[in-house]
C-alpha cells in the first residue's frame, strides 16, 4: 500500500538503457520540499528496481535517461500495476529531444501498456500548476531548451497517462533533471529558484 505520509524519493533502476542520470538532483528537490513546505521528507534517495515489489509502498517515483527504454515482462508488470493503483512516475527526458532514443522507446512503452492514445497533452491550467507555487504560463522553461540544445524546442506543455481523473505519469521533455542537477551551494546565488516546479510535482504526487 501507497505510504504518503513521508515523502521519498524513490529512482527506479531498469535494466536497459542508463537510468542513474543527475545524481544531484534528489537532494535539491528535497531541500526544497523542506524550506517551504512541512510534508515530512526521508532525506536520503532510495534506489529501487522497477522489477521489485518494494514499488509498491512509494509515493512518487522518479525515472530518467537517454538511451533505450525497453522494459522486461517483470518491469512492465510493476510499472503497470503501480501506476493503476494510485502510483505517480515523474518520466524526464535527459535528452530534452522528442525525435530521440528515450523519447521515441518510452512513449512506445506507454502505448503498448496503457494504449496508443493514453499519454496526452496536459492543459496549463492543470491542478499542477498551482497545486502549490503558482505557474500562470505551464510548465517553467529550461536551460537546455534555451540554449538551443537537444531539439531546439521549447516545449510548453507536458504530457501525462491519467487514471481515474489523476495523474499517474507525468512526462516531461524539457530535462527537469539537469536544470536541478547543481551544487546545493549555487542555490543562493538564481535570481529565481528553479525548483519551485519540482516542489508543485511533489505536492500533487502526495496529496492530489
Amino acid at each position: 500500500m501507497i505510504n504518503r505520509n513521508k515523502f521519498t524519493f524513490t529512482r527506479l533502476q531498469y535494466n536497459s538503457g542508463d537510468w542513474n542520470t543527475d545524481q544531484r538532483m534528489p537532494s535539491n528537490m528535497m531541500n526544497s520540499l523542506i524550506e517551504y513546505t512541512t510534508i515530512p521528507v526521508d532525506i536520503k534517495e532510495q534506489v529501487v528496481p522497477l522489477a521489485s515489489d518494494k514499488i509498491f509502498s512509494q509515493p512518487f517515483c522518479y525515472l530518467s535517461g537517454h538511451k533505450l527504454v525497453q522494459f522486461n515482462a517483470k518491469e512492465r508488470a510493476n510499472f503497470e500495476k503501480y501506476v493503476r493503483n494510485g502510483g505517480f512516475v515523474f518520466v524526464d527526458d535527459c535528452n530534452h529531444d522528442i525525435d530521440g532514443l528515450f523519447a521515441k522507446s518510452f512513449e512506445r512503452q506507454m502505448a503498448d501498456i496503457f494504449g496508443a492514445k493514453a499519454l496526452k497533452k496536459i492543459p496549463n491550467n492543470h491542478e499542477l500548476y498551482d497545486i502549490f507555487f503558482k505557474f500562470e504560463e505551464g510548465p517553467p522553461a529550461t536551460s537546455q531548451e534555451l540554449n538551443g540544445w537537444g531539439d531546439d524546442l521549447v516545449h510548453e506543455y507536458l504530457k501525462a497517462i491519467e487514471i481515474n481523473g489523476r495523474i499517474g505519469v507525468l512526462y516531461s521533455n524539457k530535462d527537469y533533471g539537469c536544470e536541478w542537477d547543481y551544487d546545493h551551494r549555487n542555490k543562493r546565488w538564481m535570481a529565481q529558484d528553479n525548483t519551485k516546479f519540482a516542489v508543485n510535482i511533489v505536492m500533487y504526487a502526495m496529496t492530489a
